[in-house]
């Protein structure tokens, strides 16, 4: 069927008006990016009682942690007690239950069954009444003048279709939804500088030894030890392997999956760009399986490659002008805030850029020692207000892309701190279809009703 015409409103890329274009449906709340982010905020705007639509233009949810195959979950601890609970709380004991090979106590860089997890996820959201629609890309947004989403424009198999919503919740990583609706952003820094380089993660079966953790420790660096990468490099055959960064965990029994190695100058927002980043991905980890099993034949001459990610693990692109930026100052700070909605300890991980990776300095100076680390026991806040973009009326942010500094942005973009702030959009946002005003909800509220879903508020 036909929707009615919505006056004074136009798609931005298409010269079509609303009236134009199939109707799709009409939502209480419209998440946007089915990674760890939007899984959350799907459930959280869903348990709340909306009616919830998530959309996703690949066919699986969790995003970096399936799709991209990044290996580990980041710390969920502040290295004295969980400080990420709540939905992230009940996906790591669910991840750890399809991992039966490590210790279920285990809180920090817990391996990932991503195929598992995939079905976690399916369970997660459509349990809690959202709907997904899978391969589907927003083309555009409509929206007025004053701020205000009223629909977005997408494309799938059946053609362009206009999706309306009350509310919506962009969890791209990449303010994908945002920087639609024509206001201003931050991008790197600010400059047209280089962004932190992605990496494509992979994984390698039939390699042995794995269920001892010495053969872990002869990959991963330890301090001022390199990791083989640092001989692998040295080899002519294998020069296009571009520095040292290398993680891996053992994924599963005989199979070892990797986060290594750097794509330097890939902007994830220019399709181009990120098919060169691809393409040499798929490269490089055959590279690294060849140099593995030449320089450590013993765990690696028989392995091997099963699968590269269906994304690139991308660190850095768009962040949003919210109400309020969370300052590298603020996290040195250990700040608290009166609208505080999720915890965050990680560490400032900045990764090498391209003048970097030659520099003498040991890798834990270059990597790990370039802001003061917390010790045991400490964290800061995330506020409500860094999820609310500042010129958008309507529109709630969760994930990599929250109103930050570029410093701050290195720690506060990891998975589980996605799921933390995606579990407070969604509730959020469920607050304010009423008014379509994500500026003014009863913050005290959203916090009392985080507490009692277990988050943890310090």
């Amino acid at each position: 069927m036909k929707s009615e015409p919505i006056p004074g409103l136009k798609s931005r890329s298409f010269q079509l008006s609303p009236d134009q274009l199939d109707h799709a449906g009409d939502w209480d709340v419209v998440v946007v990016g089915g990674g760890p982010a939007g899984c959350a905020a799907a459930v959280g705007a869903a348990s709340s009682g909306s009616r919830t639509l998530l959309i996703e233009r690949c066919c699986a949810l969790g995003g970096m942690g399936t799709l991209a195959r990044v290996p580990a979950w980041c710390p969920y601890s502040d290295r004295k007690q969980q400080i990420h609970r709540g939905f992230a709380g009940r996906m790591l004991s669910r991840s750890l239950a399809s991992t039966p090979h490590i210790d279920p106590n285990r809180l920090d860089w817990v391996p990932i069954s991503f195929e598992h997890l995939k079905v976690i996820y399916d369970e997660e959201v459509t349990n809690s009444g959202a709907e997904v629609r899978f391969d589907t890309l927003v083309v555009d947004v409509v929206s007025d003048e004053e701020g205000l989403m009223s629909g977005l424009v997408v494309a799938d198999k059946a053609g362009l279709h206009l999706i309306r919503g009350a509310v919506f919740i962009d969890c791209t990583g990449d303010a994908d939804l945002v920087a639609r609706c024509d206001v201003d952003i931050h991008m790197g820094d600010d400059q047209g500088g280089e962004l932190m380089p992605s990496t494509m993660c992979f994984t390698l079966a039939n390699c042995q030894k794995t269920g001892d953790d010495r053969s872990l420790d002869l990959i991963n660096p330890r301090g001022d030890r390199p990791s083989v990468i640092h001989e692998i490099r040295q080899d002519p055959l294998f020069k296009e392997i571009p520095d040292d960064h290398i993680c891996v965990a053992l994924t599963g029994p005989g199979c070892m999956s990797f986060n290594a190695g750097h794509i330097y100058d890939i902007d994830n927002t220019q399709p181009e760009s990120v098919s060169r980043g691809v393409m040499q991905g798929r490269r490089l980890a055959q590279l690294y399986r060849d140099g593995l099993a030449k320089y450590l034949p013993e765990i690696f001459g028989e392995a091997v490659l099963i699968n590269t990610g269906s994304l690139l693990g991308v660190r850095e692109t768009r962040r949003i002008i919210a109400d309020y930026e969370l300052t590298i100052k603020d996290y040195l700070d250990r700040r608290s805030f009166e609208d505080d909605i999720c915890r965050n300890a990680y560490f400032i991980d900045i990764h090498l850029y391209s003048e970097e990776v030659e520099d003498d300095k040991p890798w834990e100076e270059r990597v790990h020692g370039r802001f003061e680390k917390y010790q045991p026991g400490e964290s800061h806040g995330i506020p409500y207000r860094s999820l609310c973009p500042k010129a958008l009326k309507n529109v709630l942010v969760a994930g990599r892309c929250i109103g930050t500094d570029r410093a701050v942005n290195a720690s506060v973009r990891v998975m589980p701190v996605c799921l933390s702030t995606g579990e407070a959009a969604g509730v959020a946002a469920s607050m304010a279809i009423a008014s379509q005003d994500i500026h003014q909800i009863n913050v005290q509220q959203l916090r009392t009703e985080l507490i009692s879903r277990g988050v943890y508020l310090s």
